[in-house]
């Protein structure tokens, strides 16, 4: 499995120049460009504070030990990585293709090359990406690793389980809150059907615990547009028993009314906690989605 399998060579370069800057103070575990509030080894010196039972004996100042007898820590402000997870839905309802997506791709397949470029860029700053993938439980789980080797594992996992089962995105959520680990950057790739205020819920959640949050909204044009006439047979690809025949004028406004309602939950979801939501249809070049957002996101660092 290799980063071409997923990202065409022409856009392959425009990632690689792609940055991504915390908006809020972030924590990490190794030198890096993201500011963190917690004290560390680095080279800015911060203040001393008196030896306690516990502390590493490599942070002891020695040359003050030398001259005061007393043992005490050097304290840095350290620069720290973006701790990134990336939370992708396989569920069945990712499997739809309309006639206009990129490539003739479905959503789970645009969210994997999503997925793929931006775990190809963070990796490209040395910082630590993990990988969720799920559908009603979570399914393949990657590490957070910072070395470029890691890009492997995670393209073999994205691609690894496809069951298309059914979803709840709330409960999944919860379930990865306690996984994830001190405060990063979670970025979530789900087309978000589901209930909006379990999944409002779970947002909280993760603003609770400090975490900065991107969800990339995946839809398929068709699922925007409805463009359907005359009867036409609908099947739920969560369930393969539920088909159902109908003619598409009578139930046009109904399902509009419904998806405008959802997509305005989620809106005011987002903006509860903090949440940059960014609502994406398939036809539209992941790579540009990709530039477009960071693009605003550095104006907002800056």
């Amino acid at each position: 499995m290799r980063i071409l399998d997923f990202v065409k060579p022409k856009d392959l370069s425009r990632v690689a120049r792609l940055q991504i800057l915390a908006r809020e103070i972030v924590e990490g575990y190794c030198s890096g460009r993201h500011r963190s509030p917690h004290k560390g080894f680095s080279v800015e010196f911060k203040e001393h504070r008196q030896y306690v039972q516990g502390d590493e004996l490599k942070n002891i100042d020695w040359k003050v030990f030398g001259k005061s007898d007393r043992l005490y820590i050097r304290q840095y402000e350290e620069e720290t990585n973006l701790r990134c997870h990336l939370l992708v839905d396989q569920s069945g309802s990712m499997a739809y293709k309309g006639t206009r997506s990129v490539d003739g791709l479905t959503k789970h397949e645009y969210a994997t090359r999503l997925a793929a470029a931006f775990a190809y860029f963070m990796l490209g700053q040395q910082d630590p990406v993990a990988l969720v993938t799920f559908d009603n439980d979570l399914r393949q789980q990657v590490p957070l690793r910072s070395r470029p080797s890691h890009l492997q594992p995670i393209l073999s996992a994205l691609v690894a389980d496809q069951s298309r089962r059914d979803t709840d995105l709330g409960g999944v959520f919860r379930k990865i809150v306690p996984k994830v680990g001190r405060r990063g950057l979670i970025v979530i790739i789900s087309d978000s059907m589901g209930d909006a205020e379990s999944i409002s819920r779970s947002l909280a959640q993760f603003r609770a615990n400090k975490h900065e949050i991107i969800f990339f909204q995946i839809l398929d044009p068709d699922e925007v547009e409805f463009p359907f006439s005359g009867r036409i047979q609908f099947r739920d690809l969560e369930s393969v028993l539920d088909e159902q025949t109908v003619d598409a004028a009578s139930i046009r406004d109904a399902y509009q009314d419904r998806l405008t309602e959802h997509n305005e939950a989620m809106r005011e979801a987002s903006r509860r906690s903090r949440v940059d939501l960014i609502p994406i249809t398939t036809d539209q070049p992941f790579v540009d989605v990709l530039h477009e957002y960071v693009a605003a996101r550095r104006r907002v660092v800056r």
